[in-house]
């Protein structure tokens, strides 16, 4: 499949992730404590991972005598990366608005230009270098025609944790798209990344009591009916892992898939928001202002003028 094609529906996937997780804090946690929701994510990874391995082994795919065991672990350090880089994300959420975040989010396709060139080889053409630019135009646009004084406003210890997020995300992605290769089958890899993003998902439960009990309060509260959305979060979360993981390797380089992908998810996010704003108010929260359809308008042209120069 082509790594457009991927990354659209990693796009589609991450955007309605967001959107049942926003549901998911607000009706079930009331805005207490929703990273308890690792709790799930622990079990939900580790059993993913159970079934994709159990599949490579029925199909002949499964042989440790030619997995390199190093190249393994990578995979699983790879996904507790994934998993930790959750804890300073968390900690710019409690320390300041969760909109700065998306300021800092957008330094994710410079780092995987940068550290793609160092450590992977990538090369960029001319001309896919300016439809990088052109790309990454669209969200630096909408975020800060949002609030002028916003980034005065960012506290240096949230700035601090927001950009260590960021780093450990795109540390965690160069790490499996570096050990990506024919010896391995894709679908070992991802499980072993499943069973480091399980795994790290235990770890931080291990360490937060807080978290366990309010998890437990929320299942038995609801009588159990918080998991119907949180299996269908999980669901959107493996989607995303999938086209994702593919759409970086099929790339010409992990900074163009990158800069697509973070690039048009605030416009996805945007039109997705004005649509169940529309038609199912509980899960939309978009103001219908003509200002801000305008910039999205502006922004999506934009993303379409940098994906067709990248074709």
């Amino acid at each position: 499949m082509n790594w457009l094609a991927l990354t659209a529906i990693s796009v589609l996937s991450d955007s309605s992730r967001i959107y049942i997780d926003n549901y998911i804090s607000d009706y079930y946690f009331k805005g207490k404590l929703a990273a308890s929701q690792k709790y799930f994510y622990a079990v939900a990874f580790l059993i993913m991972a159970a079934i994709l391995l159990t599949i490579s082994a029925f199909t002949g795919l499964l042989s440790f005598e030619v997995i390199p065991f190093g190249a393994l672990a990578l995979f699983v350090i790879s996904g507790l990366t994934t998993c930790f880089a959750g804890i300073p994300y968390y900690k710019v959420l409690e320390l300041d608005n969760s909109t700065n975040l998306g300021i800092f989010v957008q330094l994710a396709p410079v780092l995987y230009l940068i550290l793609g060139w160092l450590f992977l080889g990538d090369t960029i053409s001319p001309l896919q270098l300016l439809a990088f630019f052109i790309i990454l135009t669209a969200p630096m646009l909408i975020v800060f025609s949002a609030n002028k004084k916003r980034i005065r406003h960012i506290k240096l210890k949230a700035a601090a944790y927001a950009v260590l997020y960021v780093v450990m995300v795109v540390v965690s992605n160069l790490i499996f798209v570096k050990q990506n290769s024919t010896e391995i089958a894709f679908i070992i890899e991802l499980a072993f990344t499943f069973i480091g993003k399980g795994l790290g998902n235990a770890i931080i439960m291990a360490f937060m009591p807080k978290w366990r009990k309010r998890y437990k309060e929320v299942s038995k509260k609801s009588h159990k009916k918080v998991y119907r959305p949180l299996i269908c979060t999980f669901a959107a979360c493996i989607a995303k892992d999938f086209a994702q993981y593919s759409a970086m390797i099929a790339a010409p380089s992990v900074a163009l898939a990158s800069v697509v992908a973070d690039s048009s998810k605030p416009v996805v996010i945007f039109v997705m928001g004005l649509i169940m704003t529309l038609i199912w108010p509980k899960f939309g929260r978009e103001e219908l202002k003509k200002r801000a359809i305008f910039i999205h308008l502006i922004a999506t042209i934009l993303i379409v003028i940098g994906i067709i120069l990248l074709q």
